[in-house]
């Protein structure tokens, strides 16, 4: 109690360091807290995302249940087993189910028999005999309505059972309502059952039938559910054929934490199948949740990967204010050392301290990280959010395990300046404070050197792996992504601030050499004062160096990652709309069925198509439109040349008009885009091929190419220039197996006039701020035979809500803030401290004859000497570290689908942040510095220095 009792006085006499320290431990928990609660979201919106985009037959995460009794003659056995699928279902299979269901269907088939009419037939007629069977669905009336007739009765009138039919039923019974049939049940007992009313569905997208339009009652007459299982049933009058199971989930809800379960609930189905082959089982969500989870690994990874340099600041940060906190009590450590004390002791008093600070963090990080997850799900881009429907997020045992984690990991760091502290003795720590210039510890273990080797290492082998990727055209999951190399960065940060402060004070001595003729003395004070103690200002200027770095890197990586996932968007669609007319023409229409001898004749004598061009003046004059251009695609020309012959890819454009619509980014051909395409506007019969075509035929500007397809006579062209990219022109191969596309690019004109004329593409540009949804309104009004559109804005708002650009921009933004965030209080905390140790000799310095004007003076160049020049060196090794290793993030996408190529992007705007926050941050200390110095009162701080 003792114990405790001292290092509550202790705390409390370092309040605001504690306090500081605490801030730091909860938002270093919170952050820990928020990476599995964040992910678990992302990735449960990302499932949903999966079944909704996955084009399956049924409703996504619909299971299909169906036991046939193929061998089983007994009608007692039948029962008996009906009522054990019925159990397996309610007992084993639903309670898995952890979310609401949207709709449970049970029914019920007997075995097939012949049916007449009870009429005997006409005249030279013989009897005809219908095929079917009785079938019933429990609640089926809550979900019919009558074309015709009315509802069955519950039990037989006059002895006739009543049904219900479909139209389509009826039709194949060849009779009216309330015409009476007959059968024999299995005891060769005549039944008479009469249709009383045609059903269909009451809502076209009700979920409760399997199929759209109750195919599966075509042939089977509806009867009660009571009824059937009372009189036919029960009495084994006729044997049951099948049953099933038609289970529609709630999808919507499906989310990480329970979606173990539902697969729990297919396995177990399964297993029932495997078991018995009367058993069938159809559930196609499960495909996709198996294909989703190892996506989700991947993203699982790159949430944890990004959050890296981040942890690594606020791992740096804790450890900053601990030191400080002991450093400032490294003279009370040194009286107990010297009076007996044990170092196990006072380890043992900073352990109970720091664990009370982490028990706190524990409980306060987890809803700060569920705050942070729920601001972070309404992120639209990187520093950017929007109004939209919230992600779930929840606090569970995981998260908690995880903020423990952080906060135990933390509390190691927090006792590292004090394992080295309990070393020192009290003789010991005054010669420590009389030689401030000491060389850190990473220095001399060249910690420096070696983060920087192995951060180029990591860099080294990432572009192996993305060479291989791209040459052998595999995909991310093909290579597995190391978390390594997205650490790297980090180390980076650190070795290269480490060796940048290395020379930092060759570079005081050389500012002192520079001006010693001309500096005032306030200039000579700081300068010695700076240059004898740069050993403690190292760490804060490391500090401040790795936030301000992360907090760079992490933008530029966001702006990378959104400026070339919409680069990728708008260079596969080449336009912001792109329309495909319906061109009249002569095409035969095709033949339904024919073997193949019927299909290789048509082959043979395949004619020639003509198309008649339609009008194209109505689409120049469309809502929004600024510019427009006829684009030919013909995505399997054949072409020869002198090498040999092939496929490939021609597009024939007009120059101008193609030049004023595409879209194309700079810079990624050797001259402007606009230079090859005046090119091809001097002559007519001039070609770009791409780089793939012109090494795999040996082709070079001014050889001639012959270009056609089936059917088509080729034509001479002349090569005019290679390039590497085109607008919608992918050079990279699918695989491994498939050669690199190829691509031929003529005039549109001249490839109509010499070749064929055939449908092309036309291309909209559309003015700045114009509307899609009003130019769709007035291809509508004008009533324009479009046969396709693709809308390049609605696949870049599509895009914005993907779960990986979202995480991804959630945690960047995340980083980002907090760096600024850890910058800022780590700076005015810092120096406070120093401010208020060194009161003494600002007291002195003022009882001497400085001004507070030139002893503010002398603060500025001091902070601008020390934080400044970190500032400086965190800049430079920021866009260093984002120049070179933001590119890793290219191991997150599909290697085949990465064109146009990464480009590192840094916007100007987020520089621009970080230059007023840097700005106001010193302005803002400097303030607060000031204005502790003019309430400096001399006589205290000399009378300060002589207690």
């Amino acid at each position: 109690m003792a114990l405790l009792s001292m290092i509550v006085r202790k705390m409390t006499q370092n309040k605001w360091l504690e306090l500081s320290l605490l801030i730091g431990l909860v938002i270093t928990v919170g952050l820990v807290s928020s990476i599995p609660t964040y992910t678990e979201a992302i990735l449960s919106r990302m499932l949903v995302k999966e079944l909704e985009a996955s084009k399956l037959s049924s409703y996504p995460g619909t299971m299909n249940m169906r036991f046939t009794y193929i061998g089983v003659n007994n009608a007692e056995q039948r029962i008996k087993q009906m009522k054990t699928n019925e159990q397996f279902m309610q007992n084993k299979v639903l309670p898995l189910i952890p979310v609401d269901l949207l709709e449970r269907t049970s029914d019920l088939t007997t075995s097939a028999f012949d049916l007449s009419s009870e009429l005997p037939p006409p005249p030279n007629e013989k009897k005809k005999v219908y095929r079917t069977s009785l079938a019933t669905v429990k609640d089926l009336e809550q979900h019919i309505k009558l074309v015709d007739g009315r509802m069955p009765a519950d039990k037989p009138v006059d002895g006739v059972y009543e049904v219900l039919v479909t139209e389509k039923g009826l039709n194949n019974l060849h009779t009216v309502l309330d015409s009476v049939f007959v059968f024999e049940d299995v005891n060769k007992t005549k039944v008479r059952v009469k249709p009383v009313g045609i059903m269909t569905k009451k809502d076209d997208d009700d979920l409760f039938f399997l199929s759209p339009d109750l195919g599966g009652f075509t042939n089977s007459l509806v009867m009660n559910s009571d009824v059937l299982d009372r009189e036919f049933i029960q009495t084994q009058r006729l044997l049951v054929n099948s049953n099933s199971w038609h289970i529609v989930p709630k999808y919507e809800d499906l989310e990480l934490r329970n979606i173990d379960r539902y697969l729990q609930a297919a396995e177990v189905l399964k297993a029932q199948v495997k078991s018995n082959y009367h058993y069938t089982l159809e559930a196609q969500y499960v495909e996709v949740i198996e294909r989703y989870f190892k996506s989700s690994e991947n993203l699982r990874v790159l949430m944890w990967s990004l959050n890296v340099p981040v942890l690594a600041m606020l791992g740096l940060y804790v450890f900053m204010v601990s030191n400080l906190i002991t450093n400032r009590q490294k003279n009370e450590i040194a009286v107990l050392r010297s009076r007996g004390a044990a170092r196990w002791q006072i380890m043992l008093s900073y352990l109970v301290e720091y664990t009370l600070l982490g028990a706190v963090a524990v409980a306060a990080g987890p809803p700060l990280g569920l705050f942070l997850t729920k601001v972070l799900g309404s992120s639209n881009g990187f520093m950017s959010f929007v109004k939209r429907s919230g992600i779930r997020v929840h606090l569970n045992s995981e998260v908690y395990v995880y903020a423990a984690a952080a906060a135990v990991i933390a509390l190691i760091v927090m006792l590292v300046p004090v394992i080295f502290a309990t070393k020192t003795t009290i003789v010991g720590h005054k010669q420590q404070m009389a030689r401030m210039q000491q060389t850190p510890f990473w220095h001399k273990l060249f910690l420096d050197v070696i983060a920087l080797a192995v951060s180029l290492y990591g860099l080294r082998v990432f572009h192996e792996r993305m060479k291989t990727l791209q040459t052998l055209g595999l995909d991310n999951e093909a290579l597995h992504i190391d978390p390594l190399q997205f650490a790297v960065p980090a180390l980076f940060i650190l070795g290269g601030g480490m060796l940048l402060l290395r020379v930092y004070p060759y570079f005081l001595r050389l500012i002192y050499w520079i001006g010693r003729r001309w500096w005032p003395p306030s200039m000579y004070a700081t300068l010695i004062q700076v240059g004898r103690s740069s050993a403690g200002y190292q760490f804060l200027m490391v500090f401040l160096m790795m936030t301000i770095a992360t907090g760079m890197f992490s933008a530029s990586a966001a702006r990378t990652i959104n400026h070339n996932s919409e680069d990728r968007i708008r260079y596969a669609s080449g336009a912001d709309v792109v329309l495909q007319a319906n061109w009249p023409n002569d095409k035969p229409p095709e033949m339904p069925g024919g073997g193949p001898q019927q299909q290789a004749a048509v082959t043979l004598t395949k004619p020639v198509i003509h198309y008649s061009e339609p009008p194209f003046e109505p689409y120049t004059k469309l809502a929004g439109v600024e510019s427009t251009a006829k684009v030919l695609i013909h995505d399997n020309a054949s072409y020869s040349t002198e090498e040999g012959s092939g496929s490939a890819k021609l597009i024939g454009i007009d120059s101008d008009e193609f030049g004023q619509t595409a879209w194309f980014r700079d810079g990624l051909l050797d001259y402007s885009f606009y230079d090859y395409l005046n090119l091809m506007a001097a002559a007519p019969n001039a070609v770009l091929i791409s780089k793939t075509l012109a090494d795999e035929e040996q082709l070079k500007a001014g050889d001639t190419i012959w270009v056609g397809w089936e059917g088509i006579d080729m034509q001479p062209f002349m090569v005019y220039a290679v390039v590497d990219y085109f607008p919608t022109f992918n050079p990279n191969p699918r695989d491994a197996e498939t050669p690199a596309p190829k691509l031929i690019v003529g005039s549109r004109l001249q490839i109509q006039t010499y070749l064929s004329l055939e449908p092309y593409q036309v291309w909209l540009k559309l003015k700045p701020g114009a509307s899609v949804n009003d130019l769709y309104r007035d291809i509508e009004d004008k009533n324009l035979g479009i046969v396709d559109i693709t809308d390049m804005k609605s696949k870049l708002s599509t895009a914005k809500s993907d779960p990986f650009l979202m995480a991804v921009n959630g945690t960047l933004t995340l980083g980002f803030i907090i760096s600024l965030v850890i910058s800022f209080a780590g700076f005015l905390l810092y120096w406070t401290l120093i401010l208020r140790g060194r009161m003494l000799q600002n007291g002195i310095m003022r009882a001497m004859g400085l001004s507070l004007r030139q002893l503010i003076g002398m603060l500025t160049v001091e902070q601008l000497l020390t934080s400044g020049a970190a500032i400086v060196i965190g800049l430079v090794t920021g866009l260093t570290t984002s120049r070179l290793f933001v590119p890793l993030f290219q191991n997150a996408f599909d290697a085949k689908k990465l064109v146009p190529p990464f480009r590192v992007m840094v916007d100007p705007i987020d520089s621009i942040r970080i230059y007023i926050f840097v700005g106001s941050t010193i302005l803002i200390g400097l303030a607060i510095l000031g204005y502790m110095l003019s309430r400096l009162k001399i006589h205290q701080a000399i009378k300060l220095g002589e207690d």
